[in-house]
Parts: structure tokens; C-alpha cells; sequence
């Protein structure tokens, strides 16, 4: 788990199971998390919530993971980036209206 991350109480973590127990072989479910499977355990806390959750979790799973850069570091990157651009660009509009500004008052 990371720093920022902190573990399920037990009340969440039933919360959680209760609501898987009630899809389980009803409904499709899916879960997102950027937490390794390996890890649910400890996130959860609970160990016998963690391992009823995950045999449920884990009977008919179709896993997919990701990889690569995260979405949105791209589009941090890309709008500061645009930023930069459009600061560079205002200060370079600044420059030449105080250059045309100098040179119209040493014209007079």
C-alpha cells in the first residue's frame, strides 16, 4: 500500500462483501483499483472479510491490466507544457509593446 492509501475498517470492508454477495452469480460487476490484488488483504484489514471478498471476487474473473503512463500525469504534462507555452507568449507580447512603447517615446 502506498502512504496515501490507508486500510478499509472492518464496516467498510463488510459493506464491500455485502455487496458483492448480493451480485455474485446475478449481476456482472466490475472493479477498478490501481491497488495489486496482492495487496487487497491489507487494504481490507479484515482477513476473513479479505479472503471471502476475494473468493467471490475471483470465481468468474476476467482481469485486465493496464500499464503504461497514467492519463492524467499525460494531460498534467500537456496542459503545463500549454502553460508554459502561453506564459512564454505573454511575456514576449509584453517585451514588444514595451519596445514599441520605448521607441514611440524616443521618437517625440
Amino acid at each position: 500500500m502506498t502512504s496515501s492509501s490507508r486500510p478499509l475498517t472492518c464496516d467498510q470492508a463488510a459493506d464491500v462483501l455485502e455487496i458483492v454477495e448480493d451480485r455474485t452469480g446475478l449481476r456482472a460487476a466490475i472493479f477498478t483499483s490501481q491497488l495489486p490484488i496482492t495487496q487487497w488483504h491489507e487494504a481490507l484489514a479484515e482477513p476473513t472479510i479479505a479472503d471471502a471478498l476475494l473468493d467471490r471476487v475471483s470465481e468468474n474473473l476476467r482481469r485486465i491490466d493496464l500499464h503504461g503512463e497514467s492519463m492524467r500525469r499525460q494531460q498534467a504534462a500537456e496542459d503545463s507544457a500549454a502553460d508554459a507555452k502561453q506564459r512564454s507568449a505573454n511575456d514576449s507580447s509584453r517585451t514588444t509593446k514595451r519596445g514599441e512603447m520605448n521607441a514611440a517615446a524616443k521618437a517625440k
